[in-house]
């Protein structure tokens, strides 16, 4: 995995320090070749041994092999097919700007990718596929989010309930038994309501997942098992459309996964097309 994408996906997660060396690595990756981890902590105001702190959190023994990992992933980056191509011509600026948006939204799906490693998405799976029934909740943009997805998986023929108001799903929560599963949304994790809606479902020892943003929040810490989106922009509103791009991919490969893994949903899908009306026959 290269040490910068690992950076950009552990970002939310770092101290404030941390963030400085990884932000500075990012922004000059270029001319790291010329910063021992002295040179690099003077730059920063820093002590060396936070430099060297912040490359063994990453698995590096120590600055320099991150710094000889960096310059190698440059180098496969940088590497062509080794024929010389002409430049492209200029594009139109609203071109460019859709390929910046293209290549943010690439990038967070693949640092999404980077976090959620493949033993937290087959729990997921494995908790939805076994369920009786799977609560979800969200709130504004995340309920919108909640809903969709519990409407997908409804339609591959599990029971769902779905609540943009979390009075409304504490109610529902009642029910619930050992054999359900909450999908709490909430992109930063810090909404008091969700988190006590958490709290009085594990009393019903039912099976918490929290969607979030990769940060340290309160739902997070209230999960058996935690999904992690990553999305980072300059612009707020970029941000936002990166971080929704990303989250739709991980239901989308959650959704895939569990279809797969369990085949009776997919006879349910044939027998629902079988039975869906067509259009007249010629």
């Amino acid at each position: 995995m290269s040490p910068l994408l690992k950076i950009r996906a552990e970002r939310d997660r770092m101290s404030a320090i941390e963030r400085r060396i990884g932000d500075f690595l990012l922004d000059n990756a270029h001319l790291l070749r010329d910063y021992s981890s002295q040179q690099l902590a003077s730059a920063l105001g820093i002590s060396q041994s936070s430099v060297v702190k912040f490359s063994q959190k990453l698995g590096f023994k120590g600055y320099p092999d991150l710094k000889f990992s960096i310059g190698e992933a440059l180098a496969r980056a940088d590497a062509g097919p080794g024929v010389p191509h002409p430049a492209p011509p200029a594009q139109p600026p609203h071109m460019a700007l859709g390929d910046a948006l293209w290549r943010g939204k690439a990038r967070a799906r693949e640092e999404t990718s980077v976090v959620n490693p493949v033993e937290r998405i087959d729990a997921v799976v494995q908790a939805i596929a076994g369920a009786d029934r799977v609560f979800l909740c969200g709130m504004g943009q995340d309920g919108l989010h909640a809903r969709s997805f519990g409407l997908r998986l409804a339609l591959h023929g599990i029971a769902t309930v779905a609540h943009s108001d979390p009075l409304s799903m504490a109610a529902s929560v009642h029910t619930a038994h050992p054999r359900d599963v909450l999908v709490a949304f909430s992109e930063h994790g810090r909404q008091s309501d969700l988190c006590h809606l958490s709290r009085r479902f594990r009393e019903r020892r039912g099976y918490i997942v929290s969607i979030t943003r990769h940060s340290a929040n309160p739902l997070r810490a209230h999960a058996d098992t935690p999904l992690l989106v990553c999305a980072h922009d300059e612009e707020g509103l970029v941000e936002s459309l990166i971080y929704q791009a990303a989250l739709e991919h991980l239901l989308d490969m959650t959704l895939l996964l569990l279809c797969r893994r369990s085949g009776h949903l997919s006879v349910d899908e044939r027998d629902r097309i079988g039975q869906t009306p067509h259009a007249a026959d010629p």
